[in-house]
């Protein structure tokens, strides 16, 4: 039976495989982007797409009313998944790199998930699905803040889980290592934006860190393909 999903963080990468491959499975995909520009080179005509920006709540409210639009106002599934990366020392993480971390990776997914829930629980069925990492049960040394949204987004989903018991509303969370997209870019820009690199204590080991950033080909060998999640989506 063909169900309907929306897709957070669809620009490239994990989003854009899944949206792509639960499309072609015959379920009814609405994939979302957080910048306007990437809905101009969506490549999937068949796939509708949305702007939904994480960081701001009234781009989530307009980025899910379009996206139920395209469903005719049901959402069997959430599939979160926009997020990014932000390397440095948790002796260098200001607020502001904190906040922004947080912003993304945890507050947005939360209140896109409030939102959702309501017409859930209206429906009296639903599935969210957070694309979480094993950073969110293993920390690792400059990744702190990427760490701590992930360790706090495990600890929201299983406690939701169990709030949400008996409602027909099911919890999942999906926990990869390293996949093949463009996360290392992303993360080297806010990396660039956020953190001193020049200046801090850790400077020689931040050149290292730029180095692996900009490592071309896979990160690490036990680096899977985007398609090793939506195996599990």
């Amino acid at each position: 039976m063909a169900r309907s999903i929306l897709i957070t963080g669809c620009s490239s990468g994990i989003g854009l495989c899944v949206a792509r491959g639960l499309a072609d499975r015959g379920h009814r995909v609405v994939a979302s982007v957080r910048h306007a520009e990437a809905i101009a080179r969506w490549p999937h005509v068949d796939i509708p797409v949305v702007q939904l920006d994480l960081s701001d709540d009234a781009s989530i409210d307009a980025g899910l009313a379009a996206a139920l639009s395209h469903t005719g106002g049901r959402l069997d599934a959430l599939f979160n998944n926009g997020a990014f990366g932000l390397p440095g020392a948790v002796e260098d993480l200001s607020r502001a790199a904190l906040r922004a971390q947080f912003e993304t990776n945890l507050f947005g997914w939360q209140v896109l998930t409030n939102r959702v829930i309501v017409l859930m629980r209206a429906q009296g069925f639903g599935r969210i699905i957070q694309n979480s990492s094993v950073l969110g049960i293993a920390a690792l040394p400059f990744r702190g803040a990427y760490v701590a949204s992930k360790f706090a987004l495990e600890g929201l989903s299983d406690t939701l889980r169990m709030e949400l018991k008996g409602t027909g509303i099911a919890v999942s969370l999906i926990e990869p290592g390293p996949i093949e997209s463009r996360f290392r870019a992303n993360a080297e820009a806010a990396f660039r934006r956020f953190i001193p690199i020049e200046t801090s204590v850790h400077a020689i080991a931040y050149q290292k860190q730029l180095a692996r950033l900009n490592q071309p080909g896979i990160a690490a060998p036990f680096t899977l393909p985007p398609e090793a999640v939506l195996k599990r989506v």
